[in-house]
Formats: structure tokens, C-alpha cells, sequence
């Protein structure tokens, strides 16, 4: 959760503040909006500053020791994990938290003193950051409704590759419509690009089919498909536990895009509350990096 939607924004985006119009700023860091005689504060923006760092840095300090004792389980046990939580998949999906908590320490210094590592590295973090994200999606998805993980052979190697290389295409867009704006504090922020930009509305739709779309449907599927059902077991509840984390930031990400593109009609009290709904939620999908690992052992 490093970027501010209501508050940073480039030359070329469309934000809350957009939709509102008519705002000024006063002698704080909040704006307002003579709504209803009643100035409407937006503060997310320097809470956002002081909480994050701190939260990311603790978040990624716990993930790297679940990852490195879920690694080292699978190192001493190896024969302790079986089909529906093979020793396989469990170490990508390891691989793929880890992936994750890595890009941690440089967002939360980016926040908290300013992104200087210039747009390229900006890109390339979002491009790593989803590329993670996706990758595990991919993978308690293939787990969910295969048996190709039981063992590690030649079909197992190569649906690993697909699903790395897959993930790897699927995340491409954030890094086309990523960047960094100038503000008090140069930010690194997801969207540098118009809401209705091609990149940006390509990437928007593969997080809703990551998020919602896919979880919605291997659930309809389970349900559906006794050989599914049947072979519901408590691993592959604890790989959904990704599914369950991330579900509120992917709604958050759809209402954003309505409120942006001006298909919804924000209250003052949508300006004042909803990127702290939305922060919550992108905080709440990046605890999915500690709290996988011992869900996972």
C-alpha cells in the first residue's frame, strides 16, 4: 500500500479530488470540499506517511522468518509433504512470498523518505511485486483443481514453467502504467497513467480476475464438481488463504475505477473515508507473505 489514490496523482490521471472538483487546500496536509456547507477532509495522505514504513518493515520482517523456516522444513522433512500440499508447489508458493517480502524494505524507505531510485526501478518493483502476486494466484488455482502437483516430473516442470512465464506476461501491464510523480515527497505510485489508459484498464482487469473472478470460480467449480469436492482437503484451504486476503482489495479496486471514471457519484463522506478503505484492504492482502508460511507447515 504505497501509493496515496486521492491524494498523489500525475499530470495525466483522473483522482477523487478530479471528480469532486472545486477543491482548495487549507494550511494542513488535508483538502476539502464545500459539500453540503460542510468542508469535507481528506487525511489519509500523511497517516498514510507515518503508518506505512513501519508496517511494511515489521510485515516483512515476519515473512522472512516463516519463509526461511517453511524453507528449511522442506529442506529436513522432505518427505513429510504430501498431495494436496506437495513439496513442490509448497516451495513455489514459498519462492513466490518470498519474491514478495523482498520488494518490502525498498517501498517502505520510498515512503518514507521519497522514491529515488528513478521510474525504471519503479516499474520493475510493481513489475516483481505482481509478478509474485500472480504467480501464487496461478498456483493454489492449478492446485485446486489438479493433480499435476502430486509429483515432481516432467509435466509437473513444465506446467511450473507456464505458470512462472504466465505470471510473469499477466503482470507486464502495471509496469507500463506505473511510475513515480512529484509531490511534497517524489512517490512511487501504481498508476502515473490516465484511469482510462489501455495499460492501465488491461492491468486493472487481470487484478479482478486474480482477486474475484478466479477464486469465484474454482469455488462455483468445487461445489459443482464432486471430483473437486472430493478432493478438498485442509492444504489446499490453507493455499486459499492468499484468495481470502487479497478479495477486499480487489472489490476496493473495482469501486476506485467506478469513482474515478465518474460511473459512481462519490459522497463527502466516500472523499473523506474511501482510500483509507482501500489502504486497509491492499494492507490487509500483504499480510498473505506471514501469514502464508505457517499456514503452509
Amino acid at each position: 500500500p504505497w501509493q496515496s489514490p486521492s491524494v498523489l496523482e500525475s499530470k495525466n490521471s483522473l483522482d477523487l479530488i478530479d471528480i469532486l472538483g472545486n477543491l482548495s487546500y487549507d494550511d494542513g496536509n488535508g483538502t476539502f470540499l464545500d459539500y453540503d456547507a460542510a468542508p469535507c477532509h481528506n487525511e489519509y495522505c500523511p497517516l498514510f506517511q507515518r503508518v506505512a514504513p513501519t508496517f511494511l518493515a515489521v510485515t516483512c520482517a515476519v515473512a522472512t522468518l516463516g519463509t526461511g523456516a517453511l524453507l528449511v522444513a522442506l529442506a529436513k522433512r522432505p518427505h513429510a509433504w504430501g498431495w494436496p500440499q506437495s513439496r513442490a508447489l509448497v516451495a513455489q508458493l514459498a519462492v513466490g512470498m518470498g519474491l514478495f517480502a523482498a520488494l518490502l524494505p525498498p517501498v517502505a524507505v520510498g515512503i518514507g523518505q521519497g522514491w529515488r531510485l528513478g521510474t525504471e526501478l519503479c516499474s520493475l518493483t510493481h513489475l516483481l511485486w505482481h509478478w509474485s502476486l500472480f504467480a501464487q494466484g496461478l498456483l493454489v488455482a492449478s492446485s485446486s483443481c489438479s493433480t499435476a502437483w502430486c509429483r515432481w516430473d516432467p509435466r509437473s516442470r513444465r506446467l511450473a514453467v507456464a505458470v512462472w512465464a504466465g505470471a510473469l506476461l499477466l503482470a507486464t501491464p502495471v509496469a507500463l502504467a506505473s511510475g513515480t510523480v512529484a509531490s511534497t515527497v517524489t512517490s512511487c505510485i501504481r498508476r502515473s497513467v490516465a484511469i482510462l489508459s489501455p495499460a492501465y484498464l488491461l492491468h486493472l482487469a487481470l487484478c479482478l480476475c486474480l482477486f474475484l473472478l478466479l477464486p469465484a470460480g474454482l469455488l462455483v467449480a468445487t461445489l459443482a464438481l464432486p471430483r473437486l469436492r472430493a478432493g478438498w482437503q485442509p492444504g489446499v484451504g490453507a493455499s486459499w488463504l492468499f484468495f481470502g486476503l487479497w478479495l477486499p482489495y480487489g472489490v476496493g479496486l473495482g469501486v476506485d475505477f467506478l469513482l474515478r471514471a465518474r460511473l459512481l457519484q462519490p459522497s463527502c463522506g466516500t472523499f473523506e473515508h474511501f482510500d483509507y478503505v482501500l489502504g486497509l484492504g491492499e494492507g490487509l492482502g500483504v499480510l498473505h507473505c506471514c501469514l502464508g508460511p505457517p499456514a503452509l507447515l
